[in-house]
């Protein structure tokens, strides 16, 4: 195993889980337009991608007003129910210990990204917190990627690592020139697998930082 010099990584189920927060203001905006509000499983499975791309498909022309409902709602409870998932601060210390540079690339918003960031204490461990609509585009789009490694002395290649949950991070990771590195068990298919595959697939955080300290 090629060791990594800089390492990205995804937020929501990667590093932290906020879902409950998440799923409350989806079904707000959801509610808002007369449409069927959706279960915690069913949002972790369909927020992948980011607002700008998933909105216009679930709520039409007036997605920008469902848009304001959900981050209205959002703004009031995500700090409360965020958690860093197991292993996950251990990872990014050693990561740090190691003179590994850290970075993170989300389609969830910029602003709430950072704050979520700031709640837990870890703005100091990445060199930039990029979230969707920082950049031209947002993942899969390599737009993001190329503004979190801008000024750090490092380019996509085999020793930058993109670590993520889903296939969004799969893409992303390939379309920037990146290691892409799967960690735990989203539901991804054979198929999707095959044509997008990781370079390494970890069960979690704990296995991730074993497997780099062996």
């Amino acid at each position: 195993m090629l060791k990594p010099s800089a390492v990205l990584f995804d937020w929501d189920s990667t590093l932290v889980d906020n879902w409950p927060g998440v799923t409350v203001a989806m079904n707000a905006a959801l509610t808002a337009f007369e449409l069927q509000t959706w279960t915690e499983t069913e949002m972790r499975a369909r927020a992948k991608r980011s607002m700008r791309e998933n909105f216009p498909g679930i709520f039409g022309p007036e997605w920008e007003r469902a848009r304001d409902i959900f981050y209205a709602t959002f703004e009031e409870r995500h700090l409360d129910g965020l958690r860093a998932l197991p292993g996950a601060e251990e990872l990014i210390t050693e990561l740090q210990d190691r003179s590994i540079m850290l970075g993170v690339v989300s389609n969830k918003n910029g602003d709430f990204l950072r704050a979520e960031a700031e709640r837990l204490g870890w703005v100091g461990y990445f060199h930039r917190i990029i979230g969707a609509t920082d950049a031209a585009q947002d993942k899969p789009a390599r737009d993001p990627v190329d503004l979190a490694l801008a000024e750090s002395g490092h380019e996509p290649g085999e020793r930058v690592w993109f670590v993520g949950d889903s296939l969004v991070d799969l893409q992303c990771g390939l379309a920037s020139g990146c290691v892409p590195v799967l960690v735990g068990n989203d539901p991804i298919s054979e198929e999707d697998l095959e044509k997008w595959p990781p370079a390494f697939h970890f069960r979690d955080c704990h296995d991730m930082r074993l497997s780099l300290t062996d």
